[in-house]
């Protein structure tokens, strides 16, 4: 299903309606689930009037759609994962993902909660899972094919299960098992995932050109 865009506002007063309204869906996902995400709910929580809030998006669809730019521009997402590509090698791209998912997910958990719970019978939930998990892939994929082209992806890795592994540990329930369940902070979280991350996917040395390693190459080159 395709989903029309809104342009962005002219003014201001119609930028920060527009903000207003993408803030109280964020709000209600997290304090009441997607089962209370309506329009009419939505333009309550914001204090302007239905026909205001049908203004900028036309159904609920075009919102939900909205509110994933929304919160990865109010959690800082592009900032966040330009550490991991502006790390210096693969090694210390491993240490920054580590430190990224331990810096920003735990700010989605709330929303993550409420999408998992109806996902599969609300379209509008599912249409917003497919763009995270599409966004959540793609990074994990450029991460295993860094290892793959440095020659540091430990074999019997490939850059396809490799990056299928990168993506399970993003895990929401693995974020909240720790931080939640084990009162584990951010830091500790961070540092241990690094360890993780370095000890599963990271060769002692560079893979050369005979090597089982270079596996992810290949695949990469596909």
């Amino acid at each position: 299903m395709t989903v029309r865009t809104i342009g962005e506002p002219a003014n201001a007063r119609s930028r920060r309606t527009r903000a207003a309204l993408l803030d109280a869906a964020r709000h209600i996902l997290e304090q009441e689930g997607f089962e209370a995400l309506t329009m009419t709910a939505v333009a309550d929580r914001a204090g302007v009037t239905r026909r205001a809030a049908y203004m900028h998006f036309a159904t609920r669809g075009e919102l939900v759609a909205a509110l994933f730019d929304h919160i990865a521009e109010a959690e800082g997402l592009t900032d966040s994962v330009r550490r991991v590509w502006q790390a210096p090698d693969s090694a210390a791209a491993l240490d920054e993902w580590a430190a990224h998912l331990a810096r920003y997910h735990p700010r989605l958990l709330a929303v993550d909660r409420a999408l998992q719970r109806v996902w599969r019978h609300d379209p509008d939930a599912a249409a917003h899972r497919e763009r995270v998990v599409a966004e959540r892939l793609a990074n994990c994929r450029r991460l295993a094919r860094r290892l793959a082209d440095e020659g540091r992806l430990r074999p019997p890795w490939t850059v396809a299960t490799a990056a299928d592994m990168l993506y399970a540990l993003i895990s929401s329930d693995v974020v909240e098992a720790l931080l939640t369940d084990r009162n584990w902070s951010r830091r500790r979280l961070a540092e241990a995932l690094a360890l993780l991350l370095r000890s599963t996917f990271l060769s002692d040395e560079p893979a050369t050109a005979g090597d089982s390693g270079l596996t992810g190459h290949r695949e990469a080159a596909k």
